[in-house]
């Protein structure tokens, strides 16, 4: 990873960097920020069941908040009072996924990155950054960012956008993301990259040390390492399936009930009921990824689909990340989704070395001495 050369241009400002992570659910983000040395205050979300992950890993704290409701006021608030503001995000990226469909809710969840963008015109932080799929460029015409573009070039920010696979910063993951950076400084630039070709980690570098589990089963000194049970058709399906491979794999007395098969759109859908392959990263996780008709989930060699603790370590999250308190119920569906929703650590480290490389720049000038745009 990309290191800064030196923060001596920052802290002769005598100001230090601070972060406010907005939608920050479980804390990927974050924590990818606080391994970089990019301090988290705070994380905000309208989920309370994150609250616990959240600020049990990280030196932060957690605010549950709708941000359609959050005032300037309380987020400002947040900063010390000396620090460069930066704040960052990922809003739910459900609504521009291509798995949302036409769900009636999602006009209403898009709405979110405008009101971030309210957010960011009233708190006026120096950075800002934010992680999203891909399809936001294209949805509704790519009219949604656009207009987020537009707020923020408005308001005085330089802005800079890339497409990238997860994979490239150390995530053993194929997950290909929007990042975006916006500072009044200039433009921030990525980093590069820090694995490509045979240095892509991979599925068995992250998973193949945990204890084999059955189906249905949790590790007894690990409650996250538990996966779902499976019916006995679909055992006999993953019995059939090879590494790296999926139901195409099977004898046609195993495939005669999913009717969707049949159709040119269904047979195009080939990651279904498929096994991830050891030597390679595992395919981008949604929050369904414990379930082995939603995707290539299904483990490479143990007839079940992958864990919890699983998941969380193919979205790079750290072997020790706790994400239920020691005696409360493990509610598989919820945790699914806070880990398939999350940004994963690498990935926030990435974003984060790139800003901080950024703040370490000295601030462009005019001959009087005063600040000025950079030009690009």
């Amino acid at each position: 990873m990309d290191q800064p050369d030196a923060l001596a241009p920052l802290l002769a400002e005598t100001k230090q960097p601070v972060a406010v992570d907005v939608f920050c659910g479980v804390g990927g983000l974050t924590n990818g920020f606080n391994t970089a040395g990019l301090r988290v205050v705070a994380g905000i979300d309208f989920d309370e069941s994150c609250k616990f992950a959240y600020e049990k890993n990280n030196k932060a704290t957690f605010l549950h908040q709708d941000i359609t409701k959050v005032t300037a006021e309380e987020v400002a608030a947040l900063y010390p009072q000396d620090a460069v503001k930066i704040l960052v995000g990922c809003a739910p990226c459900q609504p521009f996924s291509r798995m949302r469909g036409d769900r009636p809710d999602k006009d209403e969840k898009w709405k979110l990155l405008y009101s971030f963008g309210k957010l960011i015109e009233k708190v006026e932080p120096e950075v800002v950054s934010m992680e999203n799929v891909t399809l936001l460029a294209s949805y509704d015409k790519g009219k949604v960012l656009n207009d987020f573009i537009d707020k923020l070039e408005g308001l005085g920010y330089y802005v800079s956008k890339f497409v990238v696979n997860a994979a490239n910063y150390g995530v053993p993951q194929r997950r290909y993301r929007l990042i975006l950076f916006a500072s009044k400084r200039g433009k921030i630039k990525l980093v590069s990259k820090t694995h490509v070709g045979k240095e892509l980690v991979s599925v068995a570098h992250a998973i193949e040390k945990l204890p084999p589990i059955e189906a249905g089963q949790a590790d007894r000194d690990d409650p996250l390492h538990r996966a779902r049970s499976l019916s006995p058709i679909n055992m006999r399906r993953i019995q059939a399936t090879r590494e790296g491979g999926n139901w195409t794999d099977w004898p046609a007395e195993l495939s005669a009930d999913l009717k969707c098969r049949e159709t040119e759109e269904g047979k195009k859908f080939t990651s279904a009921y498929g096994r991830m392959s050891w030597k390679d990263p595992a395919p981008t996780l949604t929050t369904h990824c414990m379930g082995l008709s939603n995707g290539r989930y299904g483990h490479p060699k143990q007839n079940r689909a992958i864990s919890l603790r699983e998941a969380a370590l193919l979205q790079s999250f750290p072997t020790g990340y706790q994400f239920v308190e020691e005696g409360k119920p493990t509610i598989i569906s919820n945790l699914a989704r806070h880990i398939g929703n999350a940004v994963p650590p690498k990935l926030g480290e990435a974003i984060a070395q790139s800003i901080l490389k950024h703040l370490a720049n000295p601030i462009p000038a005019n001959t009087d001495g005063r600040q000025t745009k950079m030009a690009f």
